[in-house]
């Protein structure tokens, strides 16, 4: 019922209560003289007018105590993505988990089972971008990994600036920032909420996973640079120089200690059953070894997978990461004041894994074990620190996995391998038979092909004809299931599913002049080990778990997509939407 609906009744119903005091006076007043009848009619409005207000205050009163029927907003807000975990991770291993890791999460928690990246390509830049900004690439502006710009004839990385620092580190790796993303996320929003009071920090092994969840005015990112340093950093757009914290966690030995150790199975083999067996020739083998064989004796490894780079690629880049994430809460005393903080963290690990090993093997399945155990101590460590019922978890993914073709193609299934450079050079000869001598082609990069837009002027060649040209010729191949030009960008509008999700992965000034996406299964990559980017379900289908303050325990199988995680959050939290956002509340999700 609206407000003034309720006005109305309650108004209705102090009325008649009215209606009796107008008898009332009636029966029991004499009205001697006019005067004495316009008293007793000044007595009856005072009465009327009584009732409204005080009909008005009690439904203000009932307003009031729903609203602040509980504390409004938690302490510390822990955002986690999981990069490459697919949602079948979760179901599939389920009988292997402990009861205090993803089981606490989901029994605790909200889980969606049926949430998706609206967008293609489901990539990491991308994927951590609109987690946390509730919108697509489309708007944020991070529109790959990396991209071909045709203005400046180069390829950016969508976390790389030349016109900042390493800080923590002398190598290229520290020359990072969010400068390249357009849209604020919900850790920048927290702050221009709170007045820049709450803090905003953003961690991963990768830069970009680090940075882009925590936006352009977080208070620091920090990655982990491998190489010979081993030692997380961050960069100039942040700081000038590292805390005294990081620069002792740095001291501590930790990485060193990683890698003295050797990774062997957590768990008997028997458990794995869930997982192809160990030594299987769809599995990439660490540089140096013939065989990719449990046990990993890393000090053995590390000079021929650049020494402390091989700390991403096995479970223990994880482990460091929630290590660095604990010493970080008790350093900024995140979570202590009056004022929400956000820790942005992301487990890289599971990526490089997922992409060495791929979905079926014994490793990937150890690795998810593993974070199983180290969530459920973390969890610990918060209701310690920040206080049970005082933070809010979520935790999701950037992207899934493909299943490996040279593994399905044994089991009849349908998929194989694709070779853009050679896809670019048939194309090239082709346009040359049909347009004359010249370099059409400039670039293929990540299922977009970009034109020579410079020898189409020149030739005085139309260019929407152009493109819809090369679409149609790409359309001719036989791996390829659908392509779009950007003359025909109208047809991204279209009900069909995966030309929306080109749509929303489109980027105007940045994007090619064809996009194309190969048919089901396929993927350009090695013969071993997986890879991601597609926008079929084993890419775009993920986890999306909320835990803890303001959170309605339950599921949901309802689609969802990943634009709504940020919009969901920001509604329990109550701040601002991110600026961009497009997603809209889980309402199921959120406690009422």
């Amino acid at each position: 019922m609206s407000f003034i609906g309720l006005v109305y009744f309650e108004i209705r119903n102090q009325s008649k209560c009215l209606e009796k005091s107008k008898q009332y006076v009636r029966g029991h007043l004499t009205f001697t003289s006019i005067k004495s009848k316009k008293t007793a009619m000044r007595i009856i409005s005072a009465l009327f007018i009584a009732f409204v207000i005080i009909s008005c205050k009690m439904i203000g009163d009932t307003t009031q105590s729903i609203s602040t029927d509980s504390p409004r907003r938690p302490k510390l807000i822990v955002g986690i993505t999981i990069d490459q975990m697919r949602y079948d991770y979760l179901e599939k291993y389920w009988n292997d988990y402990g009861d205090n890791g993803f089981k606490r999460l989901l029994s605790g928690g909200f889980s969606c089972r049926n949430l998706h990246y609206n967008f293609m390509p489901t990539y990491t830049g991308p994927g951590h971008a609109s987690i946390f900004t509730g919108t697509t690439p489309a708007y944020h502006g991070i529109i790959q990994n990396d991209w071909y710009d045709r203005y400046s004839n180069s390829v950016v990385y969508c976390s790389s600036d030349t016109s900042v620092y390493g800080v923590g580190t002398s190598s290229a790796a520290g020359k990072m920032s969010p400068h390249s993303l357009i849209a604020s996320t919900l850790g920048d929003e927290l702050k221009l909420f709170s007045n820049q009071r709450s803090k905003v920090i953003g961690i991963a092994m990768k830069d970009r996973g680090a940075i882009l969840p925590a936006g352009r005015t977080a208070n620091a990112a920090y990655w982990f640079v491998g190489g010979n340093e081993g030692v997380w950093a961050s960069s100039s757009w942040y700081m000038e120089q590292l805390p005294e914290w990081v620069i002792d966690y740095n001291k501590n030995g930790k990485a060193e200690e990683v890698m003295n150790s050797i990774w062997s199975p957590l768990k008997s083999d028997s458990v794995y059953d869930e997982s192809l067996a160990d030594n299987n020739s769809h599995e990439t083998p660490y540089k140096s070894l013939i065989r990719p064989v449990f046990p990993y004796n890393l000090s053995e490894l590390r000079s021929s997978n650049g020494n402390y780079d091989l700390i991403k690629a096995t479970p223990f880049g994880n482990s460091l990461t929630i290590d660095f994430a604990k010493n970080l809460i008790d350093a900024e005393e995140m979570g202590k004041d009056a004022y929400t903080d956000m820790l942005c963290m992301s487990f890289s690990s599971t990526d490089y894994i997922g992409h060495q090993f791929g979905i079926h093997a014994k490793e990937t399945q150890d690795c998810y074990l593993r974070l199983d155990l180290e969530i459920a101590e973390f969890l610990d460590y918060l209701d310690k620190k920040v206080g049970s019922g005082n933070y809010l978890v979520f935790a999701t993914s950037d992207h899934g996995g493909a299943p490996t073709p040279s593994y399905i193609a044994k089991q009849k299934g349908t998929g194989g391998y694709w070779k853009s450079d050679g896809f670019e050079t048939l194309l090239d000869e082709e346009l040359i038979k049909r347009w004359g001598a010249g370099d059409w082609i400039v670039n293929e990069s990540n299922s977009n092909i970009f034109l020579n837009r410079n020898l189409i002027v020149e030739k005085k060649m139309d260019l929407k004809k152009c493109q819809l040209e090369l679409q149609q010729l790409v359309s001719e191949n036989e791996i390829v299931l659908m392509s779009f030009s950007a003359a025909d960008a109208d047809r991204m509008e279209n009900k069909m599913p995966l030309a929306k999700m080109i749509n929303y992965g489109y980027s105007q000034r940045m994007s090619g002049d064809v996009i194309y996406i190969l048919k089901p299964g396929y993927i350009e990559n090695g013969m071993t080990g997986t890879t991601h980017g597609s926008p079929y379900v084993y890419d775009s289908h993920v986890p999306a778990i909320f835990y803890g303050f303001g959170v309605q325990q339950g599921e949901t199988s309802q689609h969802y997509n990943i634009t709504d995680i940020a919009a969901t959050v920001a509604t329990i939290c109550r701040t601002p939407f991110p600026n961009a956002c497009i997603g809209d509340p889980i309402l199921e999700a959120i406690k009422k």
